[in-house]
C-alpha cells in the first residue's frame, strides 16, 4: 500500500434492498435506496465519522464493510483491493484486520462464554497460535483495554457497562485489526464512562496505528475524536470535510441543522438558530432533485428538479448542494 492510498476506500458504493410485500410476478420490485453512490476513504492511522439521522444508511455500510450484504454497485478497496473479490487466505487476512465493535456491549458477548474464549475465538480463527501463544494474547489485549488478565475467566454478566466494551474493544485488537468499525460505540454508557472509552480509543490508536470508522449520532463525540466526518442523508453524503473545518463552519443545510440541534458544549457560544420541517422522506420513494429539499429552508426552484452533485468547494471540503 502507497503512502498516498487510504487503507479502506468506498467508490460509488450502492445497496438497494427489494421492498417487502406481495407483487404480482410479471411487475418490477420497488427498492429501498439504503445506501446511494456513497464515496468516501479512510487513511491508515486515521478516523472517519459518519453522521446522520436514524435510517439514512449507516449501519447498511457497516454491514457491507464487514461483507454482510452485497452491494448493488460499486466497489470497496481495501489496501486497494475489491474486498467482494477476495477469496480463501486473502477473503480471511481481510476479516481478521477488519473487526467491529457495536453499540451494545452485552448482547454482542455471548453469555454462556468466558471472557477469555470471547476474546480468544477471532484469533485461533485466523492463527495456527498455540495455546499458551493464545493465553498471552488475550492477557495483553485485556491490559491494553485496562482490564486485568485475570478477567478472563469471568462471564459477561460479571461486568458493567463499560467494562463490557471494553471487553469487545479487546477482542477486536487481539487479531491485530486494521480497521475497527465502531457502530455507537459509547451510546448505551453513561456520559462518565463514555469519556473513559473515547480515551481509550484514542491511546489504542496512537499505540497501534488502527484506524476506524466512527459511527455516532452525539456530534461533539464524533468531531473530537475523528479526523474527518462525512454526514449522510437519506443514503448519500450530502457534505465531508475535516472534524474541525466542518464544525467551525458546517454548508449544508441539513449539517447545519444538525449541528443548530445539538447543545453547545459552552452555553456562551453563539449557536445558530436553524429548524428544519418535516421528517425523513421513505427511502423507498425518495423525493426528485436534491433528497433534502421538502424540508431545506433554502429550496430554490432548481432543487427539486436537478439533483445537486458532490463537488469539492475548497482543497479539504465536499458539499453536494446548489447554494454552493
Amino acid at each position: 500500500m502507497s503512502a498516498a492510498q487510504p487503507l479502506l476506500a468506498l467508490q460509488n458504493l450502492t445497496k438497494y434492498f427489494p421492498a417487502g410485500g406481495l407483487r404480482l410476478p410479471w411487475t418490477q420490485p420497488d427498492w429501498v435506496k439504503a445506501v446511494d453512490d456513497v464515496s468516501v476513504s479512510i487513511p491508515a492511522g486515521q478516523t472517519l465519522g459518519l453522521v446522520g439521522e436514524s435510517g439514512c444508511g449507516k449501519t447498511t455500510i457497516t454491514r457491507l464493510i464487514l461483507r454482510l450484504v452485497q452491494p448493488t454497485a460499486g466497489e470497496i478497496l481495501f489496501e486497494g483491493r475489491d474486498v467482494f473479490e477476495l477469496r480463501g487466505k486473502d477473503l480471511l487476512h481481510y476479516r481478521q484486520a477488519v473487526q467491529a465493535v457495536f453499540q451494545d456491549p452485552f448482547s454482542s458477548l455471548s453469555p454462556r462464554m468466558r471472557v477469555g474464549d470471547i476474546i480468544a475465538e477471532p484469533f485461533t480463527v485466523h492463527t495456527n497460535a498455540s495455546h499458551q501463544t493464545t493465553i498471552d494474547r488475550v492477557a495483553e489485549a485485556l491490559e491494553l483495554v485496562g482490564l486485568s488478565p485475570a478477567h478472563a475467566k469471568r462471564f459477561p454478566h460479571e461486568f458493567s457497562g463499560g467494562q463490557r466494551q471494553r471487553i469487545a474493544i479487546a477482542r477486536a485488537i487481539a487479531t491485530s485489526a486494521r480497521l475497527i468499525v465502531l457502530d455507537e460505540p459509547v451510546s448505551a454508557l453513561d456520559v462518565s464512562i463514555r469519556a473513559q472509552i473515547m480515551t481509550l480509543l484514542e491511546d489504542l490508536q496512537r499505540q497501534l496505528g488502527v484506524s476506524y470508522l466512527f459511527i455516532g449520532h452525539d456530534l461533539a463525540t464524533v468531531t473530537h475524536i475523528s479526523q474527518r466526518i462525512a454526514v449522510m442523508y437519506l443514503g448519500k453524503i450530502v457534505e465531508e470535510a475535516g472534524a474541525d473545518e466542518l464544525t467551525a463552519a458546517p454548508l449544508h443545510p441539513y449539517t447545519r441543522a444538525l449541528f443548530a440541534a445539538a447543545l453547545p458544549a459552552d452555553p456562551d457560544d453563539q449557536h445558530e438558530d436553524l429548524v428544519v420541517s418535516g421528517s425523513v422522506p421513505s427511502a423507498l420513494n425518495p423525493p426528485s432533485g436534491c433528497y433534502f429539499h421538502p424540508r431545506c429552508p433554502f429550496a430554490m426552484p432548481r432543487c427539486s428538479a436537478e439533483r445537486p452533485l458532490l463537488k469539492a468547494v475548497s482543497a479539504t471540503r465536499q458539499v453536494a448542494c446548489h447554494l454552493y
